[in-house]
């Protein structure tokens, strides 16, 4: 799949048509228009056929092949300026001396700078509305000008007509404007992508694309700079802006042997960092894919409106058809000449651009202010979702609690000491990777002689056996000593605990520490008053540490001692009881929460960007690894909905009042362009809002 720049798309609908005929030639698998970053995604092994199709749709659109190009198209204010006020000047003039022209022979002269200055400021409009008559498109916003304008002519209404094509343009540059300010503001959003990386070859330093950096190349960052792939500091130390990623003000301090990310701002000392990850597979790249990409996936207030706006225009027309025919035919006497002047207002208010335009906007700002945060949200159908979510239900290690593991308490028993069992434990987890493992490792401090261990057997959900140096070793929890039937005295302790056996005798256990986050209590009550009815933990640790952290968060449901796939089975179970439109979010670390990410109606991983399963799975990617994001993400969301509604309810309304004034006489046309166009001003101007800080 790939993804081009599209240059000329001026209107949302526009993007919706080009979408929808392309999605319809065979040799395309995939494709998606954003109108709001001019981009089209795509899928298809005939890009020439691709560009002939959108040429057919829309003549004036063509797609730019290379990205590298700038990446937005000049708005020439200036020039349109100057032409709308060239044209606003003729039309003065013309209205000023009208009974003068319309004194001559035939009104010719009237005729003749009326047309003059109808042509000038309407040609572009006629011959959209004639191209896409051609290719059978009859009903659209320049067809209704069209009509309505022609119409006016029609009846002698030269100066009402001229003025509606005049102040259409106006409409359309204030419209235009506004479009580009939001693009430029959405885009600012993007403007995280690192320019070049100074690569360390040989002592000398040079600069090149992030594209060209290998793994294991040494790059230099200087102050002031971003940094442009993801690595490790090997040497130097400094403070580093990290708000681009994280949506943290807060500067991080960085020292050797530390990690980095692609897009952090390196704010104090000289780092020399050696790459770990090629730029394409970078945290910068997975935020970039993500913003971009993420308005493919529609929510269904979008979906509605293209169709609605497919079928509101001819709907309109007809009306107009019926308002302009049947009270002078059926009604004594009404005039012909003042119901068509009617129905050409309703025509001319009815233009449904406020719709299609603010609402993809809205929602494109909603997931480009929830990145600004450090929230990713994959597509604008999940930020949709995220607005009904009554269920939450949240994996403790690592989510709720900090998942830095520090053995705090080592318990011998039936003759064994201390050493001995930190020292058979050490042996047992030496190979995992698991937190827990690695804080036995850090305690036992010493080298673990890797020929002194035979089979290693791990047994999922409950712990690891060992053959080591002759004898078997079991590292696990409750559930494992209850499975191998080992006698021991004490079930439940406060906190992890790892319990050791060797040769099945119990040895003692270990108790391992892990602190709730700062921010959970907090996070967890904020929740409550977001509307969210329910809270869940589910965990494999045991039952007694898990609920005495659930007790400390005043979590709703704990499940402890839970295996991966058990997981999965509560969360179907959480699904399966909530209500028809209720949907259950799954907030976990990402390491191992892949399966459950999925399964629940919204994924959201936290502090996963490192995690390619998390970044793949989630539906939400919280980057800033703190727990007061989930409801930030909701507020978000539900303020991008508000707005949306807000917008389709305003819009609606405004548009149905002209309708009605104009049936009974009251709205003249010179009202009603200032309507249509007023409204679709308006609607986007109150989009761009959702882009503003929300606390």
């Amino acid at each position: 799949m790939k993804k081009y720049r599209i240059k000329n798309l001026s209107c949302a609908s526009c993007a919706s048509k080009i979408e929808e005929g392309v999605a319809k030639l065979e040799e395309v698998n995939f494709v998606s228009v954003n109108f709001a970053t001019s981009f089209i995604q795509i899928e298809t092994d005939n890009l020439a056929n691709v560009k002939k199709r959108i040429k057919e749709i829309e003549p004036e659109v063509e797609i730019i092949e290379d990205n590298s190009k700038s990446d937005e198209e000049e708005f020439d204010i200036k020039r349109v300026l100057l032409k709308i006020f060239l044209i606003i000047s003729f039309l003065v003039v013309g209205i000023i001396y009208k009974d003068l022209l319309h004194n001559t022979p035939y009104h010719i002269a009237e005729y003749i700078v009326f047309i003059a200055i109808y042509l000038l400021s309407g040609w572009g409009v006629l011959k959209a509305a004639g191209m896409n008559i051609v290719k059978g498109q009859v009903f659209n916003e320049q067809f209704l000008m069209s009509i309505a304008t022609l119409g006016a002519f029609a009846i002698h209404e030269m100066p009402e007509a001229v003025a509606v094509m005049v102040f259409y343009n106006v409409g359309e540059f204030f419209q235009d404007l506004a479009v580009h300010r939001s693009r430029r503001s959405i885009k600012s959003l993007l403007e995280i992508r690192p320019d070049y990386a100074n690569i360390l070859t040989n002592g000398e330093v040079k600069e090149v694309s992030p594209e060209e950096v290998l793994v294991g190349d040494k790059i230099l960052i200087k102050p002031g700079e971003k940094i442009p792939l993801d690595g490790e500091v090997i040497e130097g130390n400094s403070m580093l802006d990290t708000s681009a990623l994280t949506g943290e003000s807060v500067p991080r301090s960085v020292k050797e042997g530390e990690g980095v990310m692609a897009g952090m701002i390196n704010k104090s000392g000289t780092l020399t960092i050696k790459v770990t990850k090629l730029f394409g597979e970078s945290s910068i790249s997975k935020i970039l894919d993500l913003v971009e990409n993420a308005t493919s996936k529609k929510a269904e207030t979008e979906k509605f409106i293209t169709k609605f706006a497919r079928y509101y225009t001819p709907a309109v027309v007809f009306g107009a058809v019926l308002v302009a025919v049947l009270p002078p035919l059926f009604v004594a006497e009404q005039s012909f000449s003042v119901w068509i002047y009617r129905a050409l207002v309703m025509l001319v208010v009815s233009c449904p651009c406020a719709l299609v335009i603010s609402i993809p906007l809205g929602y494109f700002g909603g997931i480009g202010g929830a990145s600004r945060r450090g929230i990713l949200v994959k597509g604008s159908n999940y930020l949709d979702a995220l607005t009904t979510v009554k269920t939450v239900v949240f994996d403790k290690t690592g989510t709720l609690t900090k998942g830095e593991f520090k053995v705090s308490e080592i318990v011998p028993k039936n003759g064994f000491d201390k050493d001995e069992v930190l020292k058979y434990a050490a042996y047992a987890e030496v190979n995992s990777n698991h937190p827990i493992a690695q804080s036995i490792l850090e305690a036992y401090g010493n080298e673990v002689e890797q020929s002194k261990i035979g089979t290693v057997n791990e047994i999922a959900g409950q712990g690891i056996e060992t053959e080591f140096d002759g004898k078997i070793v079991i590292a696990g929890n409750d559930k494992l000593l209850h499975t191998k039937n080992i006698e021991h005295d004490k079930c439940d302790v406060e906190g992890t605990v790892v319990h050791i056996t060797i040769d099945s005798m119990y040895a003692g256990y270990i108790v391992i520490s892990d602190t709730i986050k700062e921010d959970s209590a907090l996070a967890l009550e904020d929740l409550k008053k977001q509307g969210i009815k329910k809270t869940v933990m589910l965990t494999g640790d045991n039952a007694f540490a898990a609920k005495t952290i659930a007790n400390k968060l005043n979590i709703d449901e704990v499940y402890a001692e839970l295996l991966p796939e058990d997981k999965v089975s509560h969360i179907e179970k959480f699904i399966s009881e909530s209500g028809k439109n209720d949907k259950v979010a799954f907030v976990g670390d990402g390491i191992n929460d892949a399966p459950v990410l999925a399964r629940a109606d919204i994924g959201i991983a936290m502090g996963a960007l490192g995690s390619d399963a998390a970044v793949e799975t989630a539906d939400v990617v919280l980057m800033n690894d703190t727990l007061s994001s989930v409801p930030t993400a909701i507020r978000i969301a539900k303020k991008t909905r508000r707005i949306v509604w807000q917008n389709i309810i305003f819009a609606l309304g405004v548009k149905l009042l002209f309708i009605i004034l104009a049936a009974f006489g009251i709205a003249t046309m010179w009202e009603a362009v200032f309507g249509d166009m007023g409204v679709a001003l308006i609607a986007i101007l109150n989009a761009t809002r959702v882009l503003k800080n929300e606390r």
